[in-house]
């Protein structure tokens, strides 16, 4: 693996979505339209505003994220273009990284947009303030991106790709805290959730909607964010050997 490899495939990717301007609307717009969406929802409620509204911003972060780069990725072993670029001397984690790179960049703008529209539009009240916010929607989005990226492996069409979106998103969604505290869960259930990366980044944003400084279990929680995002790159890096040698 080479930095400068790996710049360049992230470049080639920036470049392809710079020219894709439904997938750039796709990945900025609609987190901000949904949370402009929860905030009319919660008018007359604000209070319940201010305590869902955090943790859907990660929600919708690494969902958005999740849905394109893993058709994105697709399309790309699909279409042959990933195996023209493996007859150059790229490395599979060039691949890996220069993709992870590129989306992570649009999750952090994403992350911003949407925290900042939230706090200073909405009125979201963050005791954290919005710095923190957008750090975790970031993270929630590059997250989005790593599982897409590994499940792009397990399939053969576009239709496929999306189909992982509900089996492998939705049973976090019930399990990570959203609709009912982790800890009032069916022991069984509240270890399950342990080991779903979206549990994470909801704890993330409790927190920082809770606290006014930066925690020990905010800090644990990035860390989690991270190990998860690393840890699917380097699954999808071994998948990718396989399927392509």
């Amino acid at each position: 693996m080479t930095g400068r490899i790996t710049a360049a495939i992230a470049a080639r990717v920036l470049g392809q979505l710079r020219h894709d301007h439904r997938t750039i609307g796709l990945m900025l717009v609609v987190p901000c339209a949904l949370i402009t969406l929860l905030w009319w929802v919660y008018t007359d409620n604000s209070r319940l505003f201010d305590t869902i509204g955090p943790q859907l911003l990660g929600v919708f972060g690494l969902v958005v994220m999740f849905l394109v780069t893993s058709i994105t990725t697709l399309s790309e072993r699909t279409s042959g273009t990933l195996e023209r670029l493996f007859t150059l001397p790229m490395g599979k984690l060039d691949f890996l990284l220069g993709y992870a790179l590129a989306f992570g960049a649009v999750a952090l703008v994403q992350g911003f947009l949407a925290a900042g529209l939230s706090v200073w539009v909405l009125g979201l009240d963050v005791q954290g303030g919005v710095g923190p916010l957008v750090l975790v929607a970031a993270l929630s989005g590059v997250l989005g991106t790593a599982l897409g990226l590994l499940v792009s492996a397990f399939a053969a069409t576009e239709f496929q790709a999306v189909q992982f979106m509900p089996a492998f998103v939705l049973p976090q969604l019930l399990v990570c805290g959203l609709l009912v505290p982790r800890d009032e869960l069916p022991t069984v259930l509240e270890w399950v959730s342990y080991a779903t990366p979206l549990s994470y980044a909801v704890d993330a944003t409790t927190e920082v909607t809770q606290h006014a400084t930066w925690t020990t279990a905010l800090t644990w929680d990035v860390v989690a964010l991270i190990a998860f995002t690393v840890g699917g790159l380097l699954l999808g890096s071994a998948t990718l050997r396989r399927r392509t040698p």
